[in-house]
């Protein structure tokens, strides 16, 4: 029998509890006619994974476009979800010199004179102009976890990250006592406070400042206003209650050398609980490396100096090894993702996840060919989309359709020249 749809004024009366609450199918609109505006009012989610040695892509990219391409050593591994994900070859951000600084334009797709070592001039990063369009929506705009690589605020000036998962756990789902929240309500008053008279101290500079100095100070005060819009989003969620789960308080900081995998698991056992809890709509993650071997089976070097393999056969298996191990905690999140339903969809349906590198080929440091994989999201995904390895497609073609997936009006991004419409 159908249920009755519950009536608004139930949750306006019960709205110190439903307020900490993700979209409910209760709230949702039946009946005859009505999926396809349930369907609307469901949010689509981003997530941005950023691995800065790479894929092997001999291992990943199939010899065959489309779907019924033939797996290789990588795509097995993601066989339960061929349907759900897409493997893009020749792609990058054309112009890009080689190496491992271009990791911080991966994200952001700006000119290749900006992404220079030593001398950054960055853009707004992917994840960010998502969250400028959507981020108050959720008690989070967006987080940056693992790192502060990929995202970039719109004068390019980095976004703080977070490294430790118990402290993000703590920001997302653990209650603060009234006299925790009472002082962290001082605390953001007196910052707005602050952050008041450094605008106005800022503006009467300005005039005594020479072009340089006042385009300098912009940057500045771009980053006040940005930081005074998340202490009033702070603010307005600080008295609603967080949700709950089921889940204790990460206690074991994975950051010991060989726990590689056990990292990446604890990333994204809390990047799921953050998308389901809908406490943010909008994620960068930073899986990075670790100098000291990983505990996996026949790997007795590290990551960085198996990705320097120079073809070396023992090298390129323990690389071979790693990456696959890395692929494997990929799928099972893939899986649980899958697994979380959101009314007759999951959460990988309506969370487009992009894993890519900002290096096609980590011994010698390409820039071309990334290791391209976008999953879920709702796209029409083709198996293996494959561009001209030769002259590569702008990756910020597939970022302006990702934005578009995001119900975002847009036709620029980073260096864009047109938009991907195979997916």
């Amino acid at each position: 029998m159908p249920k009755k749809p519950m009536n608004r004024r139930t949750f306006l009366r019960a709205a110190g509890v439903c307020v900490g609450l993700p979209l409910l199918d209760a709230m949702l609109p039946i009946g005859l006619g009505q999926e396809q505006r349930a369907a609307a009012m469901r949010p689509r989610r981003m997530l941005l994974i950023g691995r800065p040695l790479g894929l092997h892509t001999p291992f990943l990219f199939p010899d065959q476009a489309g779907p019924n391409y033939t797996h290789t050593r990588y795509t097995r591994i993601l066989d339960a979800h061929r349907r759900q994900f897409t493997v893009f070859s020749g792609m990058s951000h054309r112009g890009y010199p080689d190496g491992h600084h271009t990791d911080v334009g991966l994200m952001t797709g700006a000119p290749g004179e900006g992404i220079r070592l030593n001398d950054v001039r960055n853009t707004i990063s992917l994840d960010q102009e998502a969250a400028s369009h959507i981020g108050t929506q959720t008690r989070f705009a967006s987080l940056v976890l693992g790192g502060t690589l990929y995202s970039w605020n719109r004068r390019g000036v980095r976004v703080p990250g977070h490294n430790w998962a118990s402290g993000v756990f703590r920001q997302l789902f653990v209650q603060g006592t009234p006299e925790e929240i009472a002082r962290e309500l001082r605390r953001l008053r007196d910052g707005r406070s602050i952050l008041d008279n450094l605008r106005e101290q800022a503006r009467i500079l300005a005039y005594q400042l020479g072009p340089n100095d006042r385009e300098r100070l912009d940057i500045l005060l771009t980053s006040i206003r940005e930081a005074e819009q998340r202490l009033l989003q702070d603010e307005a969620w600080l008295h609603r209650p967080k949700p709950r789960v089921n889940v204790p308080v990460p206690t074991n900081e994975v950051h010991a050398s060989g726990q590689l995998l056990a990292r990446c698991r604890q990333w994204f056992n809390l990047v799921h609980l953050a998308l389901q809890t809908d406490s943010t709509r909008v994620i960068s993650l930073s899986l990075g490396s670790q100098e000291q071997p990983a505990n996996i089976e026949g790997v007795t070097i590290g990551h960085h100096d198996a990705s320097h393999h120079g073809q070396d056969p023992d090298k390129l298996e323990q690389l071979a090894r790693i990456e696959e191990a890395e692929l494997r905690v990929f799928a099972e999140f893939l899986t649980r993702m899958k697994d979380t339903t959101e009314g007759n969809e999951t959460l990988l349906d309506r969370t487009m996840i992009f894993h890519a590198s900002n290096l096609g080929n980590g011994s010698g440091h390409s820039s071309s060919n990334l290791p391209i994989i976008l999953a879920g999201g709702g796209f029409r995904h083709q198996g293996h989309v494959a561009f001209d390895r030769a002259n590569n497609r702008p990756l910020s073609n597939l970022f302006v359709r990702m934005l578009q997936q995001m119900g975002i009006e847009a036709n620029a991004f980073g260096t864009n020249t047109g938009v991907v419409s195979e997916v």
